[in-house]
């Protein structure tokens, strides 16, 4: 099953277009998940391409990836250039056995980067604005959710921005591949939130 295809591809905002990852993507992100500011704070960070290619490639990650490109630039050759990814993992919300079946698929996880050379400039907030859209719209889902490292501040902010309530601060819970045991911090936000905004 292909968990977003009730999504029109590709969501487009006033300065992003948001689509599908393919296996042809792999190169452009790496530019800047390579980067130590960038490997610092995701999940995973392949030392090499070879290796980040394959991991990209993977068809169960492929079901939950999307990039995002720039559309409206003052420079005219970025253009359709790749300046982020985002991923949107459908899960079963935790339910009692008798309900279990209408817990399916009713939440996401959130997870973003952005090459650093376009940060600040609000384009991570626009396209999860966009994915969040998606997510209570057509993919008819109850609530989305999103993780980071309490210290990795601009991942958290942009979660506030978008109106995302801290849920969660846990001391010391996420092991990072430093060695040191980091903060962890959860937002979430639920359907009916996002309606009345």
């Amino acid at each position: 099953m292909d968990p977003l295809s009730a999504v029109t591809w590709p969501l487009r905002t006033e300065r992003l277009s948001i689509h599908r990852a393919t296996t042809a993507d792999a190169e452009a992100t790496w530019v800047w998940r390579r980067l130590p500011e960038v490997g610092e704070w995701i999940s995973s960070a392949p030392a090499d391409f070879e290796t980040y290619r394959l991991r990209f490639a993977e068809p169960a990650r492929l079901l939950n990836e999307l990039v995002i490109g720039l559309e409206d630039s003052a420079d005219p050759g970025n253009r359709g250039r790749l300046i982020g990814d985002l991923m949107v993992r459908i899960e079963d919300g935790w339910a009692q056995a008798e309900v279990l079946e209408r817990a399916r698929n009713a939440q996401a996880e959130l997870g973003w980067t952005l090459d650093p050379d376009f940060q600040g400039r609000g384009y991570a907030t626009e396209a999860v604005r966009a994915v969040i859209g998606a997510c209570f719209g057509p993919l008819g889902l109850h609530r989305v959710y999103a993780g980071c490292f309490a210290a990795n501040e601009p991942s958290w902010r942009v979660m506030e921005r978008l109106g995302m309530r801290r849920e969660e601060f846990s001391r010391k819970s996420s092991l990072h591949r430093s060695g040191e045991w980091l903060d962890g911090i959860v937002y979430g936000l639920l359907a009916e939130e996002w309606q009345d905004r």
